[in-house]
């Protein structure tokens, strides 16, 4: 018990603040006397409760001193336990059964966007704000946990991105706050400059107030069934711009910031991989958009550089349906929800740089099949890749595959067709949000999944966030062995 009370402790905190962010919709719904205000109350209360309580069993004084399997349990059960306080609102607001409200709250917590629910149009305001408060949340969670906790697993790789804030010890928790402080400034940052122009493209005020939070975190929680689709082409401008954003690492944002230099950024292989991933596929969907006269080739431009960026960045928001442009771009959609964006930004995925290391290691392994006897060290952003992150990067990519291969049985053996399911995994693990059918496409939701393929669903999308091995860890019996 007594290693377990600094987790209690840190639990106990992350639910007090979330339940002081459930004050913003319950405020908002007093205000405007629509439905809310009493049910969030009630979840606050009960949320506060299990809070003091988390409190009250942990220690304090012990949190600097966590190892390396407190971190790995640490860090999926607050994801969990934020998820099940959090889904309390949509309970008790719009009457639906739990695992509805689960699925929701860790899709939006997991920043992955995908939905159970059906017209937001005319939601109350406090249940919509809410479900963007939860994606804005997340997102800026998960980077903090990308640049000073995963690192430090050595999870998938990670360590490649490691910083003075990658450290447990009590000597470095003054530079991991000061990092985590940096990256919310940025982040608050990016909010700010995001709502101000969603506010010139013609959206409400609390239309760019949730917006702005769903961009940022690369959500794509929206307050409209037709999501994107539903505002002016000005704000699918500012979308691609911000989305686009949301999905570069933040370190490097920072950095930037810092130094006033944007070579910081341009000249990191990441971001060049992201930006030439986006002209390549923006370019070919335009392309075949305008040849097959399905869109003007500005309204193609358009619309194929609004959907890349926002699979790419695991966005998920929904603008037309790309599912209906024929499956030439299926197949194109398929490919590029399993790759994400950069490492340490908002987005999900496999991400960029486990490509481009697989790219250069093929390249390599040519090399020594044509000089066995030549050295040729493995490097990235002019970085020597060890075997130690080679080894945890294959685990991971393996992990991955075999994480939706499940996943799929699963959802096909409670019912759902083959490529439905196929598609429903991928879009999960992968953080995105809109699959690839008519039915959980940029149209549909996942309403008409069955409740058993929706906690199968809920456990992909943590998986998916949390990089999947610092999930499969704890299920192994060396973890619980003293």
């Amino acid at each position: 018990m007594m290693v377990y009370r600094p987790l209690f402790f840190i639990t106990g905190l992350v639910l007090s603040k979330m339940a002081v962010f459930m004050y913003f919709p319950m405020a908002l719904a007093f205000y405007n006397n629509s439905l809310g205000g009493v049910e969030f109350f009630a979840a606050i209360v009960i949320t506060h409760l299990f809070s003091f309580l988390f409190i009250y069993l942990g220690d304090e004084k012990e949190r600097s001193r966590l190892g390396v399997r407190e971190m790995f349990l640490l860090t999926t059960g607050v994801w969990v336990l934020a998820s099940l306080f959090a889904a309390l609102p949509f309970v008790f607001i719009e009457n639906i059964s739990y695992t509805d409200a689960f699925f929701e709250t860790m899709s939006g917590i997991t920043t992955t966007g995908s939905t159970v629910l059906h017209n937001l149009d005319t939601m109350p305001h406090s249940i919509l704000l809410w479900r963007s408060i939860l994606q804005w949340l997340g997102g800026v969670g998960f980077i903090v946990m990308g640049v000073a906790i995963l690192p430090y697993l050595n999870v998938g790789g990670m360590r490649l991105f490691q910083t003075e804030s990658s450290d447990w010890s009590e000597k470095a928790e003054s530079k991991t706050r000061q990092v985590a402080l940096d990256i919310l400034m940025v982040y608050l940052l990016l909010s700010i400059c995001c709502f101000i122009g969603y506010l010139f493209t013609g959206m409400t005020i609390f239309e760019a107030i949730n917006h702005s939070m769903t961009t940022i975190s690369t959500g794509g929680y929206s307050t409209s069934d037709s999501s994107m689709g539903h505002f002016s082409n000005g704000a699918h401008w500012n979308a691609i711009i911000f989305m686009f954003l949301g999905g570069l690492p933040f370190l490097l944002l920072i950095r930037a910031f810092n130094r006033r230099k944007l070579s910081a950024i341009y000249k990191d292989a990441q971001v060049c991989g992201f930006f030439i991933l986006v002209i390549v596929f923006s370019s070919i969907l335009t392309l075949y958009l305008t040849l097959t006269d399905q869109f003007y080739w500005l309204d193609a431009l358009r619309l194929s550089l609004f959907n890349v960026v926002s699979v790419l960045t695991t966005t998920g928001y929904g603008l037309d349906d790309f599912v209906q442009w024929g499956d030439f771009c299926i197949i194109i959609f398929l490919g590029l929800l399993f790759v994400g964006a950069c490492s340490g930004s908002t987005a999900g995925g496999i991400k960029i740089f486990r490509f481009q290391i697989a790219m250069s290691l093929l390249k390599r392994q040519l090399l020594l099949l044509m000089h066995p006897r030549g050295i040729f060290p493995q490097k990235y952003n002019n970085r020597i890749v060890s075997d130690d992150i080679l080894r945890s990067l294959i685990a991971f990519v393996l992990a991955y595959l075999m994480t939706i291969g499940l996943s799929t049985l699963l959802l096909s053996f409670f019912g759902s067709p083959a490529f439905e399911a196929f598609s429903a995994s991928i879009t999960a693990v992968s953080n995105v949000g809109p699959g690839l059918t008519a039915s959980i496409g940029p149209s549909g939701n996942f309403s008409h999944f069955s409740n058993i393929s929706k906690w199968v669903l809920s456990i992909g999308m943590l998986m998916g966030r949390l990089e999947i091995l610092t999930v499969v860890v704890l299920f192994t019996r060396h973890f619980w062995r003293k």
